[in-house]
């Protein structure tokens, strides 16, 4: 069973580990592509802060609440592309920091107990899946774009390493 005091406490330590990752990296890392079709750390940001207002906490809302059409709205990825278009990473990171404090107050008024994590929801694409799944979702998506950025820069930093690239299984 998903330890919801865990996945609070990953939830919260998101928003500063990304500023520690990519606080002090210019521009020209933050806007790299590591291949075509990738996202590059700005874009990251912007469907980070996007998946704050428009999935995990609407959602909980609908799985939790007495409405009897559990289906959720399908959530549009690439969304806060547009949402933050010309704003700067710094910018992203201070609002994605606000809206994640912002998710996890919902989630402390949520109270989920135990028990709760079965209810379930409608999935556009999977159908039914449980407060549990969306949860352990929720904390695996952080650590999964948090990975997407590292590996990014690694990308990015690593043109320049020479012969040490055969030391980096990500630069292969």
């Amino acid at each position: 069973m998903l330890d919801l005091r865990e996945t609070r406490a990953i939830l919260a330590q998101t928003p500063a580990a990304l500023r520690l990752l990519v606080g002090a990296v210019g521009n020209d890392g933050l806007e790299f592509h590591e291949a075509p079709g990738a996202w590059n750390v700005r874009e990251v940001l912007c469907h980070l802060a996007e998946g704050e207002i428009e999935d995990w906490v609407p959602r909980i809302d609908l799985m939790l609440g007495e409405r009897s059409d559990k289906r959720f709205a399908p959530f549009n990825r690439e969304g806060g592309f547009i949402r933050y278009r010309g704003m700067t990473c710094a910018e992203l990171l201070d609002e994605f920091a606000r809206l994640r404090a912002e998710s996890l107050a919902a989630f402390d008024r949520f109270a989920i107990t135990p028990a709760q994590l079965a209810c379930t929801g409608i999935h556009p694409e999977f159908g039914a899946v449980t407060l549990e799944q969306l949860l352990a979702t929720w904390v695996t998506h952080d650590f999964a774009h948090t990975a997407q950025i590292s590996r990014s820069l690694v990308r990015h930093f690593g043109r320049q390493v020479g012969p040490w690239k055969k030391y980096f299984s990500l630069l292969g």
